[in-house]
C-alpha cells in the first residue's frame, strides 16, 4: 500500500514537470527548436550565402578551396590543361600586363559557350556592370557602388581577354576576386560573352592593344 502511494507521488511529480516544460515551451520563439539533449552535431549552424561569420578571422562564411585543389571531373593527368595548370600571373601590375600580352582564350566562341557566358554574367556581373555592360547595374543605380564604367571606352586603355581573365581571377579596383565563384572555364566563357557585348556596342575585344605592355614577359 505504501509503495503504491509512493508510485503515485512519483507519477504526479513527473506529470507536473512535464506540464511545466510544455507550458514554458509554448512561450518560446516559435522558430526555435527548443532545448535539445545530445544533438550529436545533427544540426549545423545556418550561415547566409556570402554572409559574415565570426568563426573565421576574415569574417567570410564562404571559404576558398585549398590551394592546388583539382576540381572534380577534371583530368589531373593532363598537366598542360588550363583547368589544372597553376595560374602563373601574379596579382600585381606586372602580372596584369603579362596576362594581357600572353594569356589567350582557349575556348571557341561557339553559341553554347557564349550563351553560358551570358548566363554567368547575369548571375555575377550585371548587378554592377549592367545587363548591356554600360556600368549601370542595379547596385550602381541605388547608390551602393560607383559605376565601373562601360566596357567599350576601356578598349582605348588596352582591355583584352587576358586582362579580363586576370581581373576576374584576382579582382581589380572595387571589384573583388571571383575565383571562388566561377571556375577557370567559366571565366573564359564570361570573357567570350563580354566580347559579344563590346561588339554590340561597336567595338571588338580582339583588336584591343595596349602598347605599354608589349615588352613585358610572362613570369
Amino acid at each position: 500500500m505504501k509503495s503504491m502511494i509512493v508510485s503515485r507521488k512519483k507519477m504526479a511529480i513527473i506529470i507536473a514537470i512535464g506540464s511545466v516544460i510544455t507550458v514554458t515551451s509554448c512561450k518560446q520563439n516559435p522558430l526555435s527548436p527548443g532545448t535539445e539533449f545530445m544533438p550529436d552535431m545533427y544540426r549545423g549552424p545556418a550561415l547566409e550565402t556570402y554572409g559574415e561569420s565570426a568563426f573565421f578571422k576574415d569574417n567570410l562564411s564562404s571559404r576558398k578551396t585549398v590551394e592546388g585543389t583539382v576540381s572534380r571531373g577534371s583530368d589531373p593527368s593532363s598537366s598542360f590543361s588550363y583547368k589544372n595548370a597553376i595560374y602563373q600571373y601574379a596579382n600585381n601590375i606586372a602580372g596584369y600586363d603579362s596576362a594581357g600580352v600572353y594569356l589567350k582564350n582557349p575556348l571557341l566562341a561557339t553559341e553554347q559557350n557564349i550563351a553560358e557566358g551570358k548566363n554567368l554574367f547575369s548571375k555575377f556581373c550585371d548587378v554592377c556592370h549592367g545587363a548591356d555592360g554600360k556600368g549601370n547595374g542595379r547596385l550602381v543605380e541605388i547608390g551602393k557602388f560607383p559605376s565601373p564604367g562601360a566596357f567599350v571606352p576601356k578598349l582605348a586603355m588596352g582591355l583584352n581577354e587576358g586582362k579580363m581573365y586576370h581581373s576576374i581571377t584576382y579582382g581589380k579596383g572595387l571589384m573583388g576576386s571571383h575565383a571562388s565563384q566561377v571556375s577557370k572555364e567559366e571565366r573564359w566563357k564570361l570573357v567570350l560573352y563580354i566580347n559579344e557585348l563590346i561588339k554590340q556596342a561597336g567595338g571588338n575585344l580582339a583588336i584591343a592593344v595596349d602598347s605599354t605592355t608589349t615588352t613585358n614577359k610572362a613570369k
